[in-house]
C-alpha cells in the first residue's frame, strides 16, 4: 500500500524547477502564479538560495513543485492509499488528497508564507537538526538551555530538530553536545518555525484557512499536531492553524502509516529528506524520492519489481504487475486510438497495440494482453503506460 508524502521547508535548492520545464505537468506552475498574484516560474527556475530561503518564497516554491510532480506521477495512474506531508507538505498532501483545490491551497500557502514572514521578522530565529538523542533528551536539551527554544520537529529515531532565538539555539546546542549529540547541523531556512515565535501569524492564517473550501479526502491524511488519521473536511482547518506553533510529530506519522497498512512511502517534490527518515523509521518499508522526471521511471520500476504496480491496477484491473508482467509505454505525446482486438489476447514481439497521433505503439514484449491503461481518445504523454502484459 501506498503513502505519498511530501516536503517542507528547507528542501528547496535554486533551479529545482529546471529538469520539468519541458514536461506537461510545468502547466501547473502558471496555475499558480495566476492563483497567487507571484511569479513561481521565476522562483523554481532563476531565484538564488538567499531568495529561496526566505519564508514567502521557499513555502510558495516547494508547493507548486510538489505538485508538478504529483502531476506527472498521477498521469502514471498511480495513486496513493494514504497522504501525508512534513509541515508545509501538509498543505500539499492535502491538495493531494482532494480536500482542497490546487488554488485554494497556492493562495492558502501564499498566505502562510508571508504570515510566517511577517512573524519571522518581528522576531527573528532559526532552527537546527541535532543528531543522535533520542526525543526526550533533546526535549532536556532546550530546557537546560532555559531561553526560548523548544523541539519543533520529532523527525526519525535519533534526529530531532530545535527552533528558537539565535542564541538559545546556540545554548542548546551546547546542552545537546554535552548530553551525547553526534551532530548538530543549522537548517537553511528563515524562523523559528512550530514555536511560540509564529503565534503572531496565527490570525492571518486563520483568515486564509475560513476563505478556503475544504472537502473530505478522498484517502486519509494523517495530520502533523497529533499523527492521527484524519477524513473529515470539518477537521482541517484548525490542525493547519494548530501546527503553526505545534511540533512536527514526524516519526509518530510515520509510523501511524505503517500501522495503517503502508509499505512503500513515496516522497514526492524537491528532496529526498523524508525518503531517509521514513528509511530510518519503518525499516520494514520501502522509501522512494521522486524529484525529477528520471524518477518516475524508477518509481515505475521499483513498484512493478516489487509487486503490485499500483492501487489503480489493484482497483481497476483486479491484478497486479509482478517480475513475469511488463508494461508498455508511449513513445510519444497525442491522442491515443487502440487497435479494435479485445484486450484479453496473445500478442507476439512487435504487435501492434494503437497509435498515438501518427505514431505506432508496438508492444517490446510477447505475451498476454492483462489489461489497457489508456482509453479510446485519451491524450497521453511520452513514457505514459499504454497496456500491462504477462510476458511468455
Amino acid at each position: 500500500m501506498l503513502a505519498f508524502t511530501f516536503p517542507g521547508q528547507g528542501s528547496q535548492r535554486p533551479g529545482m524547477g529546471e529538469a520539468w520545464v519541458d514536461h506537461p505537468s510545468w502547466e501547473l506552475v502558471d496555475d499558480a502564479s495566476e492563483a497567487t498574484g507571484r511569479d513561481v516560474a521565476g522562483l523554481l527556475l532563476r531565484a538564488g538560495a538567499e531568495e529561496l530561503t526566505e519564508t514567502r518564497n521557499a513555502q510558495l516554491a516547494t508547493f507548486t513543485l510538489s505538485l508538478v510532480v504529483l502531476d506527472a506521477i498521477e498521469r502514471l495512474g498511480i495513486a496513493p492509499a494514504f497522504c501525508a506531508g512534513h509541515s508545509l507538505g501538509e498543505y500539499t498532501a492535502l491538495v493531494a488528497s482532494g480536500a482542497v483545490s490546487f488554488e485554494d491551497g497556492a493562495q492558502v500557502v501564499a498566505e502562510r508564507g508571508e504570515a510566517m514572514q511577517e512573524a519571522a521578522d518581528d522576531q527573528p530565529g532559526t532552527m537546527a537538526a541535532v543528531l543522535g538523542l533520542d526525543d526526550d533528551t533533546a526535549d532536556q536539551s532546550c530546557r537546560r538551555a532555559q531561553g526560548s527554544v523548544w523541539v519543533a520537529n520529532y523527525n526519525a529515531p535519533g534526529q530531532v530538530v530545535i527552533a528558537g532565538s539565535v542564541e538559545s539555539i546556540g545554548l542548546a546546542t551546547a546542552e545537546a553536545k554535552g548530553l551525547g549529540a553526534k551532530k548538530v547541523m543549522q537548517l537553511p531556512v528563515g524562523g523559528a518555525f512550530h514555536t511560540e515565535f509564529m503565534a503572531s501569524a496565527r490570525n492571518r492564517l486563520r483568515k486564509a484557512l475560513g476563505e478556503a473550501t475544504f472537502c473530505d479526502p478522498e484517502v486519509p491524511v494523517v495530520a502533523n499536531v497529533d499523527a492521527r488519521p484524519y477524513i473529515h473536511a470539518m477537521d482541517w482547518p484548525s490542525l493547519l492553524s494548530d501546527q503553526l506553533t505545534s511540533p512536527v510529530r514526524w516519526r509518530q506519522t510515520l509510523l501511524q502509516l505503517a500501522t495503517m497498512g503502508a509499505t512503500t512511502f513515496v516522497e514526492i517534490g524537491p528532496g529526498g529528506v523524508l525518503t531517509g527518515l521514513a528509511r530510518r523509521t519503518v525499516p520494514s518499508g520501502m522509501g522512494i524520492s521522486v524529484a525529477t522526471p528520471e524518477g518516475l521511471d524508477k518509481l515505475v520500476e521499483a513498484l512493478a519489481g516489487d509487486g503490485p504496480l499500483h492501487a489503480y491496477l489493484a482497483q481497476h484491473q483486479g491484478e497486479h504487475l509482478y517480475m513475469s508482467e511488463r508494461l508498455v509505454v508511449s513513445p510519444a505525446a497525442g491522442v491515443f486510438v487502440p487497435v479494435s482486438e479485445p484486450a484479453q489476447r496473445e500478442i507476439e514481439v512487435g504487435a501492434l497495440l494503437g497509435t498515438v497521433g501518427d505514431t505506432e505503439v508496438r508492444s517490446p514484449f510477447g505475451g498476454s494482453v492483462m489489461g489497457m491503461l489508456a482509453v479510446d481518445g485519451e491524450r497521453v504523454q511520452t513514457g505514459q503506460p499504454i497496456a500491462w502484459l504477462r510476458s511468455a
